[in-house]
């Protein structure tokens, strides 16, 4: 649900990049896509992945006031750090305060309204995610999953839209990834106790300077 494109969460308008990337005749069929998409989920999206793992298990089992409050915020600041591009921590920062604006009115829970207080701006997405996920009862490989889940559908969604794409197609490929995307949750969540300074930092910096060009364009069908 956390990772489904319907989840009032804002990402059915964000392509995470793929406009861009059509744009600059990177991606043109079925077989460019899945490049970008192994691109795409060995880089941010495994950055996000191990960032919402980590914001999972902070909160832990326990129910202690605030939970874990004070590592979320230094997720937070760090995913910032590995954030270059000024308009994708503007989008991150927006979808994540969209997400946690969702997941506390599907399951209202106190580490989501102190992380809410805590981040009155909104919280990184990969960090909202983590917290909303431990709201939901999951663990940190389901987090991990859930952030790379996103950080492929969302991509390949826009490609259907933007191409005209067969959508079985897509979806195989999708499909094709998943063994690479469980490989990337384990690692991701092997890391979820990891000092904030040690989580990984996989740099994409295509998807950087794509997401700067793209929030100059006048007309886009794509919010990033």
């Amino acid at each position: 649900m956390l990772a489904d494109g319907r989840f009032p969460a804002g990402s059915h308008a964000h392509s995470g990049g793929l406009e861009a990337a059509v744009a600059a005749g990177r991606v043109t069929d079925t077989g460019t896509l899945e490049a970008f998409l192994r691109g795409r989920i060995a880089t941010s999206g495994a950055t996000a992945a191990a960032f919402a793992a980590a914001a999972c298990a902070a909160l832990g089992n326990a129910p202690p006031d605030p939970p874990g409050t004070d590592r979320l915020a230094d997720l937070d600041t760090e995913f910032e750090a590995r954030t270059p591009s000024p308009a994708l921590r503007a989008t991150s920062r927006r979808l994540g305060r969209q997400l946690l604006r969702a997941a506390r009115a599907v399951q209202p829970h106190r580490a989501l309204d102190a992380l809410a207080a805590a981040l009155p701006g909104g919280p990184h997405q990969p960090v909202a995610l983590g917290a909303a996920a431990r709201a939901l009862g999951l663990g940190p490989r389901a987090a991990a999953a859930a952030a790379l889940h996103d950080a492929a559908t969302g991509p390949a969604t826009a490609a259907v839209r933007l191409l005209g794409l067969d959508p079985f197609a897509v979806h195989a490929a999708l499909a094709r990834l998943t063994p690479h995307m469980d490989r990337l949750a384990a690692r991701a969540a092997g890391s979820a106790q990891a000092p904030v300074d040690e989580l990984p930092s996989y740099g994409a910096p295509l998807l950087d300077i794509s997401a700067e060009l793209h929030a100059t364009w006048e007309v886009r069908l794509f919010a990033s």
